[in-house]
Order: C-alpha cells, then structure tokens, then sequence
C-alpha cells in the first residue's frame, strides 16, 4: 500500500499549486532548509523541487541574471526524493552508497543546456536547472572532473 504524498507544494512557500520542478542532485539536499536528519547519501534518485508561479519566477531572476540558487530557503519538507531501503540492519554490514554516476549524469544534462544556452529550442527551464545544479555542487565542493573519474571507477 502506498501511503506516500503523490503531489509536492511549492518548496519555497508551501503553494499546493505549483508550474515547474527542478531535479537537483541527493548532495544538494545539505544545502536546504529542515535537512538536518535526513541523511543524504540514503537518497538514491534526484531531488525533486516545485515551485509556485510567483516563486518560479524568483528562481529563474536568481538563475538566470544572477548566477545563484534558492535552496537555503527551499524547505526539504517539500521535497520528493526516494530512499534507499534499509537492508544493512538485516545484514549487518555497512554500504558505502556511490553517487557519482548520478550527479554525473544531471552534471552532464546541465552542461549540454548550458552549452546550448544560445539555442532557440533551450527552455528557460533547463537553463534554470543547469544553474542550481552547477552552483550547489561547486558550494558543496564538488568537481565535475572529480565526479566523472570516480564514476569510472565504480
């Protein structure tokens, strides 16, 4: 049975009626605001963000014409996100959980709409989401370099 919520409010002011969504990478969730218990290596998809009309377009002027991300203010509350499941207390061992592939891949994705910046058929919306991705990812120290080695190694 699933019991989870189906719809995500808005992330910065709770709207239920969002227009657009974000994807940004598990390490990001450091970044936001009540993630102090969650423990972000367990989450093993991208987080995904909602926003409002109004709050979208705050996004976007802090993205776009600023080169910054909203996720202090974001409540991780809001958030949608899958957790790994808990075998490791069944089994008594501990995994070391490997990220890298993932936030290779929305590192990649990010690039290609930044590269393409110039491009009529480049939504505002993936410029948008290449931006928080990049800049949360250089706040948190990570290389995108560093990123696509250890992906290989795994």
């Amino acid at each position: 049975m699933f019991t989870g919520r189906t719809d995500t409010p808005c992330c910065l002011c709770g709207n239920p009626k969002t227009a657009s969504r974000l994807e940004v990478p598990p390490r990001a969730v450091q970044l936001m605001k009540n993630s102090g218990p969650i423990a972000w290596q367990d989450i093993v998809s991208p987080v995904t963000l909602q926003f409002c009309a109004d709050d979208w377009q705050l996004v976007c002027d802090l993205a776009l014409e600023m080169g910054q991300h909203p996720l202090s203010r974001c409540n991780v509350a809001y958030a949608s996100f899958d957790l790994r499941e808990d075998f490791e207390a069944l089994l008594n061992t501990t995994k070391e959980p490997n990220q890298a592939e993932l936030e290779e891949q929305l590192l990649e994705r990010s690039h290609k709409a930044l590269a393409a910046a110039d491009d009529p058929m480049t939504e505002d919306r993936q410029l948008v989401e290449a931006t928080v991705i990049d800049r949360a990812l250089e706040e948190l120290g990570v290389d995108a370099t560093v990123t696509e080695a250890d992906s290989r190694r795994s």
